[in-house]
């Protein structure tokens, strides 16, 4: 189980995500760790700018959705919540089909903030993005 505070399945994740932004543009969990979660992006019409490469917004969407799922899978939802403060991406390679693959770690899992880092690939590992979410855990008022 790692560093989650409860157990969860790659196909409770994907169902979990159903009538969302998530499943609109196609993203869909593919492993969980012990210490990271990974998705999947394809690189098609809902995910490309007029250029017809890799929307920037899209590849912070995939890290944005994998940081606060990592986030929301490291605390209570009876107690607390967890909401994104800050995100930040540098795009490094452009990407014109197939899929990006992110995968997210923790840098910091603390009682009021957490911080992730997501480093997204393409369908030949190489580096597309890294982006960086930091979240405040609050209590369920």
């Amino acid at each position: 189980m790692g560093i989650w505070a409860r157990s969860t399945t790659v196909e409770k994740l994907n169902t979990r995500s159903t009538d969302t932004l998530v499943a609109h543009i196609g993203i869909e969990y593919t492993a969980i760790g012990d210490d990271y979660i990974q998705a999947r992006m394809p690189v098609d019409h809902r995910t490309v700018q007029p250029a017809r490469i890799l929307h920037g917004g899209a590849s912070v969407v995939l890290a944005e959705t994998l940081g606060s799922v990592a986030a929301y899978l490291c605390i209570d939802p009876t107690q607390k919540m967890a909401v994104g403060i800050e995100i930040n991406a540098n795009h490094v390679r452009s990407v014109r089909g197939g899929h990006v693959t992110g995968t997210v770690k923790p840098l910091h899992i603390g009682h009021s903030t957490q911080i992730w880092q997501i480093h997204i690939r393409d369908d030949q590992e190489r580096l597309v993005c890294i982006s960086r979410i930091t979240l405040a855990v609050l209590d369920i008022p």
